[in-house]
């Protein structure tokens, strides 16, 4: 049997594959398309040989520290977004540009030499060839206890294959509307899946190669604006490569789906108009190279195609981020990020996630925290016993994070209920951390600890700092959830204060969540200090 099945050939699903061909885990990818990457797509220019991205172009080293550390592991040549010289405006379909002063469009941002499809030929390389299945479908699941049965179609042909583990690296949207899940899901999990929008995915983008770089002998960027009511693109930037020889210029459709393919016929010669109206009839005639992704099936769902543009939210709803299934089942993909979702450095984010929470179920069932909880283990010895239940504790507490939104949630509703206007995340998440504390303490006092032969100095347990360890990643994972779930709920929506959370009314959250931890600490320590020959 499989031990883990990869779903999607993407960026998350190459980077989980990669990290666990490392470990020497047993795993296979299954990509739907002839072609790894996602939307990750760069093709070569024939007239320039330059690799032009119809996807993802950009990162930002500044801010998205993941996709800039894989840049240097792979070794790949990156460079600085060509932003000098004039950006256009065109607000007016029958009038000229106007010129703006130079200005930083990107950012900072930089591109890979050779195009974003290296970052897919790095993780790619190396990867066994019976581990990757390219043209599968995935279109059901099914739990079946101790594995989970799958089915592809394979052209006109159905297969179905078992797998212990299975990470679904696709738009959450993409597997809510296209896969069987026996059982269903759970309701809150469709809803956040539902109203997750996959990033760009109704989006076209075009680019257009040339002889030399005209704009830049002009003084000019690249970068324009079109904002009128006739505009083709909407926005236009440089896509040379990193010296400027090999010209290209690159845009984004300001056409709706609908529209683009009505005007299907003639969009390379409005696209090529609006270019010359911008920077000069002798760059109507590039080479064209299109992508549509509202029409890609693998990308595009049908409510991204036709619903309304959300603003982009930066973190996923935290339910997509739950192992389901008993821990088999793990929905990854950029879009379920809590960092970075919708980007390159959410699909790094999201496979790190996944790996993980694989390492720490692996773990569980080779022995490694396998003694149940209040149990000692078979060697007697103070230092055993005191090792094998501080593992136990730190793997109690490693499972509340989805138990503690849950009770987050009840507790925030209950006070929607009970007509709560003022406080309403201060309140539900303090209760909720007092009461995973209070349990905390009950289970550290049923341990079977021995501290008689362990130092205590100025009153202070030496075994408190394996007691507090754990909590550090669940307090900030809780934090980080309780604001996604704020963010995408739609009951908070009509709360400003709740469902943004100001800096100011999170620096009180904190104060509380800090006086919380103290009491905890207090308390632990106590139970420590009275676990003299604990185990007998």
């Amino acid at each position: 049997m499989l031990e883990t099945a990869i779903i999607g050939g993407g960026l998350t699903g190459l980077s989980l594959a990669k990290s666990l061909l490392r470990r020497s885990r047993n795993f296979t990818l299954f990509e739907a398309r002839d072609r790894l990457g996602g939307r990750i797509f760069s093709v070569p220019c024939t007239k320039s040989d330059l690799m032009v991205d119809l996807g993802p172009t950009w990162f930002w080293p500044d801010t998205q520290p993941l996709v800039t550390q894989l840049v240097a592991d792979l070794g790949i040549e990156d460079f600085l977004q060509h932003d000098q010289g004039a950006v256009l405006h065109l607000r007016d379909a029958d009038k000229t540009p106007e010129q703006l002063d130079s200005e930083s469009v990107h950012s900072g941002s930089r591109r890979l030499a050779g195009g974003m499809v290296t970052l897919v030929n790095g993780l790619a390389n190396g990867l066994p060839s019976e581990s990757v299945r390219l043209g599968h479908v995935l279109t059901g699941l099914e739990d079946r206890g101790d594995h989970i049965w799958l089915t592809f179609r394979i052209g006109d042909q159905q297969v179905a294959l078992a797998a212990r583990n299975v990470v679904l690296a696709l738009p959450p949207r993409l597997l809510e509307e296209h896969v069987r899940f026996a059982p269903e899901l759970d309701g809150a999990i469709r809803e956040a899946m539902r109203a997750t929008e996959t990033w760009m995915a109704a989006q076209a983008k075009v680019i257009l190669s040339y002889d030399r770089a005209q704009w830049r002998d002009k003084g000019q960027s690249g970068n324009a604006f079109v904002t009128h009511k006739q505009a083709v693109l909407a926005e236009v930037f440089d896509a040379c490569d990193s010296d400027g020889t090999k010209a290209a210029l690159g845009g984004f459709l300001a056409l709706s789906p609908d529209l683009r393919q009505s005007f299907r016929d003639g969009l390379p010669l409005l696209i090529g108009n609006q270019l010359g109206q911008l920077f000069g009839t002798e760059l109507e005639h590039g080479n064209q190279y299109y992508q549509d992704w509202a029409t890609e099936p693998f990308t595009c769902s049908a409510m991204d195609r036709s619903g309304p543009l959300a603003e982009h939210v930066d973190f996923a709803n935290p339910f997509l981020r739950r192992a389901l299934w008993d821990g088999k089942l793990y929905l990854g993909g950029s879009e379920t990020a809590a960092h970075g979702a919708g980007y390159l450095e959410g699909a790094i984010e999201a496979a790190r996630r996944i790996d993980r929470d694989l390492t720490r179920a692996w773990e569980s069932i080779d022995g490694a925290v396998s003694t149940p909880l209040g149990t000692a283990p078979t060697d007697k010895s103070t230092a055993s016993v005191n090792a094998a239940s501080l593992a136990q504790f730190r793997a109690w507490v490693a499972v509340q994070g989805d138990a503690a939104l849950d009770n987050y949630r009840h507790r925030l509703n209950q006070n929607l209920v009970n007509q709560q206007r003022d406080q309403l995340t201060q309140m539900a998440i303090l209760e909720t951390v007092e009461e995973v504390y209070g349990r905390a303490i009950t289970i550290l006092d049923d341990l079977p600890l021995d501290t008689s032969n362990l130092g205590v100095e100025r009153g202070r347990s030496a075994m408190m700092p394996d007691v507090q360890a754990p909590f550090r990643d669940f307090m900030q994972s809780l934090v980080d959830d309780v604001v996604a779930f704020n963010r995408t709920s739609c009951a908070l929506s009509n709360f400003p204060h709740e469902h943004r959370p100001s800096k100011e009314y999170m620096q009180t959250i904190l104060r509380d969540i800090a006086a919380a931890w103290q009491e905890f600490s207090l308390a632990a320590n106590k139970v420590l200090l009275s676990k003299v020959g604990g185990h007998g």
